[in-house]
């Protein structure tokens, strides 16, 4: 009877807060009072919405967690909520799209209560044109810890909605069983109610909320203390946070959450926009994280090249990648990656030699390895160092005492909790060591750039080494670059590899590899599409001589990092056309995937309008030159994108 009568009282007390929770108190309004975040509790089951401008981008959508100590998807209160809270966050961060952030923001904490007490709160923020959430899951008396076995958490598009969305590839398929790797292509304007290829869909998400706009979902907050997600359809228009398959890292590994208690859940972020600026201008993914520990030097990013893009595997030898780095410093440039296969095709002792003859050239060396391990059968070497804890950091270093500058770590085993955990391990034990990390065959960064220092890049994306192994990917590229700048590198930095001028993806530049069906100007353009501070552009020591003396200055003189970015127009899968500055100069560019060319006007800002200025455009027959050029007294500049063609426009004046 005692025990009874405390849960009756308990539950009196809850009844008797949500009573003070009115439907008006439960928003969080932006600061600029355009974006509303509101909670409610329906019937036992909480639910929230999101509008921007009066209309609604999010319609009721369940939140809940399903736990090992208890289902907290249903019979719940909204028990309590806290005052708003103002966010004032300045920060710097030069290896993202904008060197200097200014994130405002208005914060509230919502609690909900089953009989027993508090069960979690829901942390919600929200900017203008931004919403982030998250849960803290309550201690149960004296249980400290939980496993956290799926969310309830969903995302309900208004009628009408269209995707561009990326499917979720099954565990253990691809090349020598290394899926998912978030390698997959888009489809443009599909349809809400499917499941892309059976397993969901990988973040980030944009859907295009017809003539209102348009909804960018993803994640982000992610080191080694919780799994990784994405999201699964089929249920019309609700979608839904979705957990690792149980096949991923060979099916070794829980696809649940362990975290101690009060614990936290990743950041759901959402950001919405009447038009594409505010996705592809998106700080959010590092708004709401904070860095892990402190760099251990200042490290420098930049510009490099790697054969393996166009000579593959052979090319992995000590006489090439001399070469190589004989060319990176012809280009000015300060790495060059040496790919798979160095340690039995090059040897350790011959790195260091190439490392020391590097540095009397101004270039450092980035080193590629396998991740694995035990999940897939990837058999490129080295193997069987980054997955051990003794053994990386003895690697690490050795490659401190040459000066190496980065390491390149492939083919990852999914998004479970033990895979994320080596990813963290990886980038800590790399900054003691004055380390940078890229990722490749990897999952989706979800805000490291700011979480660690070292952090460089990441694939995450269908990247180059596609167009050399497919003349698909290759008709499809210019269709990509569309899309790419707009879903995949909104919310972090993308390892490309590409910008290449070969006409050829073969050593020789002859036929008999993949034919580039895109233009010369297209590659400069996607050197400034596609952002990440450290590039290592898919060029070869041939383009010295074989390409326009133009299109080399210009790769010479690209920087890999940006003050600001703007999107100017553009539809996914169709042409883009954005801005990214560097300094005083900036660098407008343009592609176009769709049949007509596209003919428009940019206008020029006022503060350059007085300047000469250089662009880089393409005839019909995807000729490029490079031309001075002023504007006119409207201050425009007419241009013309042919199909798999581009510009740039910049006001460096070409040398």
């Amino acid at each position: 009877m005692k025990n009874t009568g405390i849960i009756l009282f308990t539950a009196t007390l809850i009844a008797s807060a949500t009573q003070t929770v009115h439907a008006g108190n439960t928003d969080i309004i932006s600061p600029d009072g355009r974006t509303v975040f509101s909670i409610q509790c329906t019937e036992g089951k909480p639910v929230y919405t999101v509008s921007l401008g009066g209309q609604q981008f999010i319609a009721p959508s369940p939140l809940g967690l399903r736990t090992n100590i208890g289902d907290f998807t249903s019979g719940l209160a909204l028990s309590a909520i806290s005052p708003i809270e103002s966010i004032n966050d300045s920060y710097s961060l030069p290896n993202i799209k904008k060197s200097s952030v200014d994130y405002r923001a208005n914060r509230r904490v919502y609690s909900f209560s089953d009989p027993t007490g508090v069960v979690f709160d829901i942390i919600a923020e929200v900017s203008d044109n931004n919403v982030a959430f998250r849960y803290q899951v309550k201690p149960r008396g004296e249980t400290l810890c939980c496993i956290v076995d799926s969310e309830a958490t969903g995302f309900v598009m208004p009628e009408g909605t269209t995707t561009f969305l990326c499917p979720q590839s099954g565990p253990m398929g691809g090349f020598a069983r290394t899926s998912p790797s978030y390698e997959t292509p888009y489809t443009p304007d599909a349809p809400t109610g499917e499941n892309g290829w059976g397993n969901g869909y990988t973040f980030p998400c944009l859907f295009h909320n017809g003539d209102k706009g348009w909804t960018l979902i993803s994640e982000t907050g992610i080191a080694g203390n919780y799994c990784a997600s994405h999201l699964e359809g089929g249920n019309g228009a609700l979608y839904t946070i979705a957990y690792p398959q149980p096949g991923e890292q060979n099916g070794f590994g829980s696809t649940s959450a362990s975290i101690p208690l009060p614990g936290l859940t990743p950041w759901r972020i959402i950001t919405v926009g009447e038009n594409l600026a505010p996705i592809a201008e998106t700080t959010i993914p590092f708004d709401v994280v904070r860095p892990l520990y402190e760099p251990s030097r200042q490290y420098q990013y930049g510009k490099g090249v790697w054969s393996w893009i166009i000579k593959m595997d052979p090319s992995c030898n000590y006489d090439e990648q001399k070469r190589y780095i004989d060319f990176a410093a012809d280009m000015g440039y300060s790495t060059v990656l040496v790919d798979a296969l160095w340690d039995t095709q090059i040897g350790h002792d011959k790195i260091a030699e190439l490392a020391k003859y590097g540095k009397t050239r101004g270039v450092d060396l980035f080193l590629w390895y396998n991740s694995n391990g035990s999940w897939n059968d990837a058999p490129q070497g080295p193997r069987g160092i980054m997955n051990d804890i003794v053994a990386r950091r003895r690697e690490m270093k050795w490659m401190q005492q040459l000066g190496i500058r980065g390491i390149k770590v492939d083919f990852f085993g999914g998004d479970k909790q033990e895979t994320m955990r080596l990813y963290h391990d990886i980038l800590a034990d790399a900054n003691d060591f004055g380390i940078l990390v890229v990722f490749h065959g990897c999952t989706l960064p979800r805000g490291w750039e700011r979480m660690y220092p070292n952090f460089a890049s990441a694939e995450a994306v269908l990247a180059s080494e596609n167009l050399y192994f497919s003349q698909g990917s290759c008709d499809a590229e210019a269709f990509n670059a569309t899309i790419h700048p707009l879903v995949r590198n909104t919310v972090a930095s993308m390892d490309f590899g590409g910008s290449a001028l070969n006409k050829y993806y073969s050593p020789d530049n002859e036929p008999g590899g993949s034919r580039r069906v895109t233009s010369d100007v297209y590659a400069l353009a996607t050197a400034v599409l596609f952002q990440s501070p450290v590039q290592h552009f898919a060029l070869a020591p041939n383009n010295l001589t074989d390409a326009p003396a133009w299109a080399i200055d210009f790769m010479k003189a690209v920087p890999t990092t940006w003050d600001n970015t703007r999107f100017i127009d553009g539809y996914p899968g169709r042409y883009l056309i954005m801005e990214r500055r560097h300094g005083d100069t900036s660098y407008i560019a343009g592609v176009n995937a769709a049949d007509e060319p596209v003919k428009t006007y940019i206008e020029i800002p006022s503060e350059m309008r007085g300047q000469t200025m250089t662009l880089y455009s393409d005839t019909a027959n995807l000729e490029g030159s490079a031309a001075t050029v002023k504007p006119d007294k409207k201050g425009r500049i007419r241009i013309s994108i042919p199909r798999n063609g581009a510009f740039v426009l910049t006001n460096r004046v070409n040398k």
